[in-house]
This record gives structure tokens, C-alpha cells and sequence, in this order.
């Protein structure tokens, strides 16, 4: 997976980086958007940002390229994936509690009519 994933010589360094520090970022960016009734496409480009800082934090503390964008793309998609969760979770924590007459939750992302089903 080095080469294709990450450029360091440890996959520690990609999950401590991108999947940690980036993924509680996106969360947190993820539930912020919700909470203020953003749409997706605004997260997309919170997101697009966020890539750009994680790329950052690879290129100063660990001496990766700054401007490779095979690197960028990877983490931009593991940024967003958890952006996109963390937004739909807590919409449907949200929808259930603002709206609890009409929702019940469906699971941890998803929300129903209530009676339906």
C-alpha cells in the first residue's frame, strides 16, 4: 500500500495523520455543517479545504510532498467519507429530536416516518 495510499515509510503515519487527526477534523466539520442546516454541497468544499490542510501536516512534520496530488486525492477521500458520516449521523439525530412527532430513527444514519414500516 506505500506508493499507492501514502509516501512515508509507515502506514502508521497515514492512519495517525489522515484517519485520526483528519477524521476527527472532517467530523467535527461534518456535524458543524449539519448543526447549522448546511447543505452537502457546502461540506464538499469544507472538505476540499480540509484535504489541503492534511496534505499540509504530512508535508511539515513528516516530509512528504505538498503538491502531489495522487497523495491528495487519497486523503481528500478518507477526509470527506468521514465528513460525510458524521454529517449524517447528526442530522438524523436532529430530524429525530427537532421533529420527534413525525421521525423515528431507522439506525445510526437514517431516520423514517413514524408509523411507517
Amino acid at each position: 500500500m506505500q506508493g499507492i495510499l501514502y509516501e512515508e515509510t509507515s502506514g502508521w503515519t497515514f492512519i495517525l495523520v489522515t484517519v485520526v487527526m483528519g477524521g476527527w477534523a472532517a467530523w467535527m466539520t461534518g456535524k458543524a455543517c449539519a448543526q447549522t442546516w448546511r447543505s452537502y454541497s457546502s461540506l464538499f468544499v469544507y472538505g476540499l479545504i480540509l484535504g489541503v490542510a492534511v496534505r499540509f501536516i504530512h508535508f511539515s512534520m513528516f516530509g512528504g510532498s505538498f503538491v502531489a496530488l495522487q497523495y491528495y486525492v487519497v486523503d481528500t477521500i478518507v477526509v470527506l467519507a468521514i465528513a460525510f458520516i458524521g454529517y449524517r449521523y447528526t442530522r438524523a439525530g436532529q430530524m429525530v429530536t427537532q421533529y420527534y412527532w413525525l421521525y423515528e430513527r431507522s439506525g445510526p444514519l437514517n431516520w423514517r416516518q413514524r408509523g411507517a414500516g
